[in-house]
């Protein structure tokens, strides 16, 4: 199918090289002239705008956006939706508050415009590993997109799925990422404990390898931690800041909003905000809380 691809960072990079792949026809665009011009040498056809992308599209058009969300999406979207005819579709495959897409959605529709949100896992493996991708949007445009979305996926009936009106594929992915969070937090914690059992000499990497084959704990997140353990076990070119995309704050705001408890994720979120203090000012007022009442021992700072 002919498809166009908005932003060209590291995954709308790859997302543009597998439709290419498959034969699919890619117009792109982005913010750098060397990204476009990457993607023509792949085959690609370039624009320096958005308004000559869509020229370069034939009725119904189908444009995939693939840049940060919040006022980047918004802004790209607002400007396609001036430039698109009824029976066009916008997908947005970034990491969209769901909120967002439903209005989108709604202020496209006035327009006839289709709007498709699709919340992507893969990372920079997607590539050659495929896309797990969550779509919500309607039933007519997501049948038209359908070739694309099984050319992006692990295979054309795995990894995919159609799970309701649009912002449901921006809200499962929310939801992924908070489960990933917890599972993650799970990882480090138990890594953690070991490392720190320095009598038993534990060889940390050969228990990651152990625990890839045949171990209820296996999975994809454990294969990149063995792979990380092979290089350096103590982990010493590391500082441990850990960021937060945002998703994982939204499902615990949701998890309130539905008065569903969710504690494992609530707490590696919190643990992630923790990893970012190199002084916390909480610990300090526990230790002088503890000095006060029981008078035991305060470590001076230096």
């Amino acid at each position: 199918m002919e498809i166009a691809m908005v932003g060209l960072g590291k995954m709308g990079a790859n997302m543009a090289k597998r439709l290419l792949l498959d034969d699919h026809q890619v117009v792109v665009t982005a913010r750098s002239a060397e990204s476009i011009n990457t993607a023509k040498a792949e085959g690609a056809i370039g624009a320096g705008s958005l308004e000559e992308l869509v020229s370069l599209l034939k009725a119904p058009r189908t444009v995939w956006v693939m840049v940060p969300a919040g006022e980047p999406t918004e802004g790209v979207i607002n400007s396609l939706a001036g430039l698109l005819d009824a029976g066009d579709i916008i997908i947005d495959g970034g990491n969209s508050n769901y909120k967002d897409s439903i209005h989108r959605g709604e202020v496209l529709m006035e327009q006839g415009i289709h709007f498709v949100d699709v919340g992507t896992s893969g990372g920079v493996w997607g590539l050659t590993e495929g896309y797990s991708m969550m779509v919500g949007g309607s039933n007519v445009a997501v049948a038209h997109v359908r070739p694309a979305l099984e050319t992006l996926a692990p295979a054309a009936d795995l990894g995919w799925g159609h799970v309701g009106p649009s912002g449901s594929g921006h809200f499962v992915k929310m939801v992924h990422n908070g489960i990933e969070y917890g599972l993650m937090q799970a990882y480090a914690e138990g890594f953690d404990i070991m490392h720190a059992k320095s009598d038993f000499g534990l060889d940390l990497h050969q228990i990651s390898e152990i625990w890839r084959y045949g171990s209820v704990v296996r999975s994809w997140l454990l294969d990149l931690t063995a792979a990380t353990l092979a290089e350096d076990q103590d982990l010493s070119n590391i500082k441990g800041w850990v960021a937060d995309s945002g998703e994982g704050r939204w499902t615990v705001f949701n998890s309130i909003d539905l008065d569903v408890p969710a504690p494992v994720i609530t707490l590696a979120l919190q643990m992630r905000l923790i990893s970012r203090q190199d002084e916390s000012y909480a610990a300090k007022l526990l230790a002088a809380m503890r000095y006060q009442f029981g008078g035991h021992a305060i470590k001076e700072a230096n």
